[in-house]
């Protein structure tokens, strides 16, 4: 399995992270922020305290306070306090809320294009990922956001993602025969199981740990770090290195939000969630790391890696299915960047 490290130097990242917000600059005219009188801004995400993207809104929300004086003031409200993934996004397109982490496959529901990101073993490492979306890639991307009344501030990593259940070991697509998989509502990842052979039914993350303990479903798919900080292993033994597919994290900030904002004000913003993104990949490269030695250790986890050439051919269908799509000149240019 390829280690889901970041090596990209500070500054590159900084300078490719900026282009998002800086580009967003012209999406709205800019309001004088008012000194005087402190602006608050609510930071939502549904990550559980101790999660990389929940350590990271602390960072935004501590960077933003420091840089506008005391100006600006992020209260971050985690663990769906907000609602889910969908919920906080209508919350930012309405202007009820200001800012989201969110989810890649809840964003594809708005922009169907953000789904091609998470193609199945797309990816070598997650540093070619973060740089695409970074880079030309992510135009387009805004410019679909700014349509529906989002900015994206950045892309953070959600991680590589891998397959737990509580009957058995996964090493062939076949051994998820019989088993119902819980996945997002992300067409992407149900089209991945799907080809794969095994049932799914979606369920939102907060009821998951319920679900698989009550046997609604025999399995779900995350990466290590969301499988750690919401104690899914407690309930699925069987942890199998898939690696099949990588999602970003889209910071999306309200058109209305953003447009309330001077430029000095939005300056502050970009730099602090440049800072926040830094930390945020790294938090999930060295989690990552260590959770797989953590789980590797542990007597009560059982695991394991895959057959990936196996799973790759059972999933080759997946990107001639999505290259059919309305977007799929989009998907065509993902594959060829990604080199895939």
């Amino acid at each position: 399995m390829s280690k889901n490290t970041f090596s990209v130097s500070r500054r590159s990242l900084l300078r490719a992270g900026g282009f998002m917000v800086a580009g967003a600059a012209t999406l709205s005219a800019p309001s004088v922020l008012r000194a005087a009188q402190p602006m608050r801004l609510t930071f939502g995400h549904g990550a559980a305290p101790g999660n990389p993207r929940s350590l990271a809104a602390e960072k935004f929300a501590e960077v933003v306070k420091a840089k506008s004086n005391g100006a600006i003031e992020v209260f971050v409200a985690g663990a769906e306090q907000l609602g889910n993934d969908a919920a906080m996004l209508t919350a930012v397109r309405m202007g009820t809320l200001d800012i989201t982490a969110n989810s890649q496959g809840t964003a594809s529901a708005l922009v169907p294009e953000m789904a091609a990101f998470g193609l199945p073993f797309l990816f070598p490492e997650v540093a070619a990922a973060v740089l695409l979306l970074k880079g030309e890639l992510g135009k387009p991307l805004a410019e679909k956001f700014d349509a529906v009344g989002m900015v994206p501030l950045d892309w953070w990593d959600n991680g590589i993602r891998h397959i737990t259940n509580s009957k058995r070991p996964i090493n062939t697509p076949e051994d998820l025969s019989g088993l119902k998989i819980r996945t997002p509502s992300d067409p992407m990842t149900i089209d991945i199981f799907k080809a794969l052979g095994a049932a799914t039914a979606q369920i939102p993350f907060s009821e998951l740990y319920i679900a698989l303990q009550q046997g609604v479903v025999d399995g779900q798919e995350n990466p290590l770090t969301n499988i750690a900080s919401s104690k899914l292993f407690e309930v699925n033994k069987y942890i199998s290195l898939s690696a099949h597919k990588w999602e970003s994290t889209p910071v999306l900030m309200s058109k209305v939000a953003w447009g309330r904002l001077d430029q000095k004000a939005r300056d502050i913003v970009s730099e602090a969630v440049s800072e926040a993104s830094l930390l945020q990949i790294s938090l999930v490269g060295e989690a990552t790391a260590k959770l797989q030695a953590d789980f590797a250790n542990n007597p009560a986890v059982a695991l394991n890696t895959i057959d990936r050439e196996a799973f790759r051919k059972k999933t080759a269908s997946v990107y001639d299915d999505w290259q059919k799509k309305p977007f799929g000149d989009f998907v065509k240019k993902l594959r060829t960047a990604a080199g895939a």
